[in-house]
């Protein structure tokens, strides 16, 4: 009983950012929740990684989440009310072992702070901005990664439940978030990691 619809767009591109927001707001009148879930990994030291991949790591992972966020912000501001969920990760928090990703863990980092700063702004104009910051979860990225023998016994290691997360418990939260059962949550960051950060 439900429409849905598919525009695409290129996140590291403003224009089309705001053609694809537009179409939106013309095909359905409003948009209620945005959640922010592009995103890539390099995985290179810190001295080797190239212009190029830092700017598309940056381009996707940060410029794309606040070119979504102001363009949307906009209309919520307007319309008084919405919610924003963002996907950082715990690698905005912690630096991960014993792969190397500096950029990614810097991008990420960002995004937690990019969470916080809009949610000062807008809070008391009724839009309420989150971030959700996963662990180590069974997506195609991770499982490249756990064809390392070394990463994976690391990951694992210091996963205290010993797994990986799966999609849906990440779902899960940025559901909650964007309800209004999270109402007073205002500028969290709601970190689902399987307890990799408490140690």
């Amino acid at each position: 009983g439900r429409r849905s619809s598919a525009v695409q767009m290129n996140v590291m591109d403003l224009e089309s950012v705001r053609s694809a927001v537009a179409a939106v707001i013309a095909e359905y009148g409003q948009i209620d929740i945005l959640v922010n879930n592009a995103g890539i990994c390099f995985n290179v030291t810190a001295q080797d990684t190239s212009l190029e991949q830092w700017r598309r790591m940056m381009g996707i992972n940060l410029d794309g989440v606040w070119f979504c966020c102001q363009e949307v912000g906009r209309h919520m501001l307007e319309r008084g009310k919405g919610s924003i969920v963002n996907i950082a990760s715990m690698s905005g928090l912690v630096v991960n072992n014993p792969q190397p990703q500096s950029a990614y863990n810097i991008s990420k980092a960002g995004v937690i702070m990019l969470t916080q700063c809009l949610a000062a702004e807008w809070a008391m104009k009724n839009v309420r901005v989150n971030a959700v910051s996963p662990g180590y979860v069974n997506t195609e990225m991770t499982r490249r990664g756990m064809d390392t023998p070394e990463w994976a016994k690391t990951w694992m290691d210091f996963t205290p439940v010993r797994r990986l997360g799966e999609p849906w418990e990440i779902a899960h939260a940025v559901w909650y978030l964007a309800s209004d059962a999270s109402g007073f949550a205002v500028g969290s960051n709601l970190v689902i990691d399987g307890g990799y950060t408490i140690w």
